[in-house]
This record gives structure tokens, C-alpha cells and sequence, in this order.
């Protein structure tokens, strides 16, 4: 049997951009405490503000974004994005491993500066 290791992922969430403060979160709180109930670990969480979508998603044009870096088994994964499909307020996710945590973001993000 093959031993599961745990491994650093970075999650981009974008949530719906009509949320009040108190909802959004509650929705990072649902995000993170669906990490740590499958047995992960958060460690970093970057708010990175409302931004105007590169294109329409489920009828918005516009998202809160977060960065999460965690630490979890790998078969967690799975389970989780299957999770997160069912959040209302995720407009769109994306999780990748990663070889290290980010304190700081270095680069413009999402402004259209690359």
C-alpha cells in the first residue's frame, strides 16, 4: 500500500463580489474549515481585493480573490474541490501543489501588467 504524503498547495478563490465584509468571511472560514476537517493545515491567507474578471463567469464581472496556502494529504484534494463546487459564493478555484509559501506577492497581480 502506497503511504499518502501531506504537501503545500496554494488555492486561488474567487468569491462573488456582492458579498458584504461579514460574508466574505464566513465564506473564507466555510474554505478554510473544510481544509482543516479533511486534516490539513492553513498557513497563509492573502486578500488580494475586488477585481474586475478577465471575462464573465456565471454572470459576474467582478470577484473578491484570495490566495491559501495549506498542507494536506493528497487524496484530500479530490474531496475537496468536490466541496467547493457546491459553495455558492465560489465564483471559480484553482489548487496547485507548490514548492513554498509566498509571504509576500511580488508582482502585479491580476491588474494586467504581465
Amino acid at each position: 500500500m502506497e503511504k499518502k504524503r501531506n504537501r503545500l498547495y496554494e488555492g486561488m478563490y474567487i468569491l462573488n463580489s456582492s458579498l458584504s465584509e461579514e460574508a466574505l468571511k464566513k465564506s473564507i472560514k466555510k474554505i478554510t474549515e473544510t481544509i482543516t476537517k479533511k486534516g490539513g493545515e492553513v498557513h497563509k491567507i492573502h486578500e488580494m481585493g475586488k477585481k474586475k474578471l478577465s471575462y464573465e463567469i456565471k454572470g459576474k464581472k467582478e470577484g473578491f480573490y484570495y490566495l491559501i496556502y495549506f498542507t494536506t494529504n493528497s487524496s484530500n484534494i479530490a474531496p475537496l474541490c468536490k466541496e467547493y463546487n457546491f459553495h455558492e459564493d465560489i465564483i471559480r478555484f484553482i489548487i496547485i501543489q507548490t514548492k513554498s509559501i509566498k509571504e509576500k506577492l511580488e508582482y502585479p497581480v491580476l491588474k494586467g501588467e504581465f
